[in-house]
């Protein structure tokens, strides 16, 4: 009990980061996996599609979209220079955290925060069904290649285009999926913001301890 009153609390949280990290990649490896083989098989499977996916490309370089993104990297370079230049020979214990009650309530706010959403973000996991998008992308490919898209077209009179529902399928994918990959890089900006947070709180504990 006596050594873990005197851990390192920063090199803990460093500690930290690491395991969350690993945890995440071995958690979503087969997101990943499931991702890179359909990405891989599309020129070659899916080569129309590929064409109608690039015209609508813009839905996806949005500021929405980009900012976030920007955002987490900026905030991570920040943690890396304050976890490896700036403070790389600070340390903190519990024991010095104990006797400053001033930093109880930033280091409990960041805390849970910071261990609320790295658990959302280990367990809350979502599959991707390849062969089932698969299977969709070959159904969008076989009226987009077809001859029997034009002669449906004409014999409806142009009441039914099955080419043009399939591109309006596709944005409509297209824009769902902006706004999800939207969605998670702003809790990617949060989980970094509170691991940042619970850092400096960390850090600025330290430096005032020595005053």
């Amino acid at each position: 009990m006596a050594g873990l009153w005197n851990v390192n609390l920063i090199h803990l949280f460093d500690f930290y980061l690491a395991v969350m990290l690993v945890l995440s990649i071995y958690r979503r490896f087969g997101q990943y996996e499931a991702i890179v083989r359909l990405v891989w098989a599309v020129p070659g499977r899916w080569p129309n599609l590929l064409g109608l996916i690039k015209q609508h490309h813009t839905i996806f370089l949005t500021w929405t979209t980009v900012l976030p993104a920007v955002l987490a990297l900026t905030l991570t370079i920040i943690q890396v220079l304050a976890s490896r230049v700036l403070w790389s020979h600070a340390a903190l214990t519990p024991a010095d955290v104990a006797n400053d009650w001033l930093a109880w309530p930033f280091l409990g706010v960041f805390g849970v925060g910071m261990l609320a959403v790295d658990l959302y973000f280990i367990l809350d996991v979502s599959e991707i069904n390849r062969a089932d998008i698969a299977k969709y992308f070959d159904e969008a490919e076989y009226w987009l290649r077809s001859w029997k898209a034009p002669v449906v077209h004409f014999f409806t009179l142009g009441r039914i285009s099955p080419r043009k529902v399939v591109a309006v399928e596709v944005q409509k994918a297209l824009v769902e999926a902006s706004q999800t990959i939207n969605v998670n890089l702003w809790w990617v900006v949060l989980q970094v913001f509170l691991r940042v947070g619970f850092g400096l709180s960390l850090w600025l504990t330290w430096a005032l301890a020595r005053h």
